[in-house]
């Protein structure tokens, strides 16, 4: 377990080097190119509840496709994230405007305050069709290197336990934080696919 922890830790500082590297230009040219790939896919476009993460620095760009949901008439769900635990939320967003209005964390990422308590949660209602993933890296197996809080994990667990069952679950990924193998233990979910720019 020690081992597994060590190697994990190792791949992040490399990864994150290789992100910080990439120009601000070069992130968003590749989160264009995902964005479109995405538009294309058709699990994309046959679901209906789609929860999408609000992108940090080092992370591909969301906005155009929340944009996209929005425009298609889809639901939304964001994460709230409880930053001394393992739990996280999908709560509805109602429009961009609706973003503009959220406060920002210690992470600078937007999302609904603790106190904000009118939101649907997509487990309390309808399930969700499709969860756009973050995370650090990836391999082609649909292995996953989060940033170790598990809080992506521990909600699928509880999507599993959902009468819709588990959603699809589509990473977004930069080329640079493609790996050949990530480090995985047993509680760590394989994601259905990684979608990113072709070499």
């Amino acid at each position: 377990m020690a081992a597994l922890r060590a190697a994990k830790q190792a791949l992040r500082r490399e990864i994150k080097s290789r992100v910080a590297a990439v120009s601000d230009q070069e992130k968003l040219r590749q989160s264009r190119v995902v964005s479109q790939k995405l538009f294309r896919h058709p699990k994309y476009l046959s679901s209906q509840r789609v929860a999408v993460f609000l992108n940090m620095h080092d992370e591909v760009a969301t906005e155009d496709i929340l944009q996209d949901i929005f425009r298609r008439g889809k639901t939304c769900f964001i994460p709230r994230y409880f930053t001394k635990s393992s739990h996280m939320d999908m709560l509805r967003l109602k429009d961009m405007e609706d973003m503009e209005t959220l406060p920002l964390t210690a992470w600078n990422i937007r999302q609904p305050g603790d106190d904000d308590k009118h939101r649907e949660e997509a487990l309390d209602t309808g399930g969700l069709d499709l969860i756009l993933m973050p995370g650090l890296g990836f391999d082609k197996s649909g292995n996953r290197l989060g940033r170790g809080k598990g809080f992506y994990d521990t909600y699928l667990e509880r999507c599993r336990t959902h009468p819709k069952g588990k959603p699809y679950t589509i990473a977004l990924a930069f080329k640079e934080q493609i790996c050949a193998e990530i480090p995985v233990g047993e509680h760590d979910i394989v994601i259905d696919e990684v979608l990113h720019e072709d070499e």
